[in-house]
């Protein structure tokens, strides 16, 4: 038994009942339209909207006492600052969350809700996050990684636990990629309690550092474009733990483009009437791309969220008419 996963299961049993168990549930009309038997594992549905709920739980609960007292500080395009924010709030830990300028405003007034400091820096998500961790550094506050933390991706690896106990016949499962944690966390669980489910990692084409840096084996910058995916956008930092573990659970990849992102995300509300987020129909529109090899099988896509603005959803389902 590897350490992670030892960590993993140990989130799995410590996080119950803050951290909801979401639904595992079949959709008729998206397995008809992919010819695969479609499970959708239903982040979206979990505390503030998203999967990081899960990660940041963890992490607030394993601090020492006085780092509770200090607070925290995070980096975030929206979910990962939410899920922090509310497991911050939950535990009287106070929570500061740097975050781009291009965030999404939904997401910034949420974490504001939960009343965590935000603080907002003009600078590229990946220059954004080593600044907050200087910043951090520099006010001795713990830094809560987004993805770069093994407490954060054994928080997430408890999807994976949950999928295995939910069907345990699972051949595949999409989920979407940016750092690297969520799917990090999920691949590390499954290899241990269902080893011959393949986990597939899926990237908006604009936005694939990871990717790339899994095909040099070593993190590199790659160019960012513009995503209706702002959940997995930015880059990886240098020396991120995700790389290597990555590497190993990840079986194969899908590049997706933003016609085939926002079309699944049409798709998901035509079938189930749920709005979610561009993430979420990256996991979705890999399975499009790639439904021929699983055909007549039994597979599960990440919901990873549904925090989007409704005009930026309602524009993406239009486009995609």
């Amino acid at each position: 038994m590897n350490d992670l996963y030892q960590y993993i299961l140990d989130a799995h049993r410590a996080l119950r009942p803050q951290v909801a168990v979401t639904p595992l549930s079949h959709s008729p009309a998206l397995s008809a339209l992919t010819g695969c038997e479609v499970y959708l594992k239903c982040e979206h549905l979990q505390h503030t909207g998203s999967f990081k709920f899960r990660g940041a739980s963890n992490k607030i609960r394993l601090l020492d006492a006085a780092s509770r007292r200090l607070g925290v500080a995070t980096v975030s395009s929206g979910n990962h600052g939410l899920g922090v924010a509310l497991a911050g709030k939950l535990a009287g830990v106070p929570v500061t969350v740097y975050a781009s300028a291009a965030a999404s405003e939904v997401k910034l007034d949420a974490i504001r809700a939960h009343g965590a400091k935000v603080v907002v820096i003009d600078a590229p998500m990946l220059e954004v996050e080593l600044e907050a961790a200087r910043l951090a550094e520099r006010a001795g506050l713990p830094f809560v990684s987004p993805y770069n933390d093994v407490d954060v991706i054994a928080g997430q690896g408890t999807i994976g636990m949950e999928l295995a106990e939910q069907h345990p016949g699972l051949v595949a499962v999409f989920a979407s990629v940016g750092g690297g944690g969520m799917i990090s966390g999920i691949g590390s669980a499954l290899e241990m309690m269902s080893p011959s489910t393949e986990i597939v990692g899926c990237w908006p084409r604009h936005s694939q550092a990871l990717y790339q840096s899994m095909l040099a084996g070593e993190i590199v910058e790659y160019e960012e474009l513009d995503t209706i995916s702002d959940g997995t956008a930015g880059g990886v930092e240098p020396g991120a733990i995700t790389l290597p573990i990555a590497q190993r659970v990840i079986g194969k990849t899908a590049l997706v483009d933003e016609a085939a992102i926002k079309a699944a995300m049409r798709k998901i509300a035509e079938a189930e009437r749920w709005i979610v987020e561009g993430a979420a129909g990256v996991a979705m529109a890999g399975l499009f791309q790639l439904a021929e090899a699983y055909r007549g099988r039994p597979v599960a896509v990440v919901l990873c969220g549904r925090n989007i603005k409704l005009e930026t959803f309602l524009e993406a389902c239009h486009e995609a008419a």
